[in-house]
C-alpha cells in the first residue's frame, strides 16, 4: 500500500492528474471544445501509460539479466 502511494506521488502522476482535472474543468465550463479536450487528454494518458509500461519492461529485463 505504501509503495503504491509513493508511485502516486511521482511527479509524472501529479502532472497527469492536475492536467486531467484542469482540462475536465475547462471542458465543463465550455472553455475548450470536446475535440480539444479529447486530443490533449489522449496524448497525456498515452504518454503516461507508455512510460509506465516501458519502465516495467526495463525492470523485468534487469531482473532477468541478474
Amino acid at each position: 500500500m505504501l509503495k503504491k502511494l509513493k508511485r502516486l506521488i511521482d511527479v509524472k502522476s501529479i502532472v497527469t492528474l492536475i492536467l486531467t482535472i484542469s482540462f475536465a474543468v475547462l471542458a465543463v465550463r465550455g472553455a475548450v471544445s470536446s475535440e480539444q479536450f479529447l486530443t490533449v487528454f489522449t496524448t497525456v494518458i498515452a504518454f503516461y501509460f507508455g512510460t509506465q509500461y516501458q519502465k516495467n519492461v526495463n525492470v523485468k529485463e534487469d531482473e532477468s539479466n541478474e
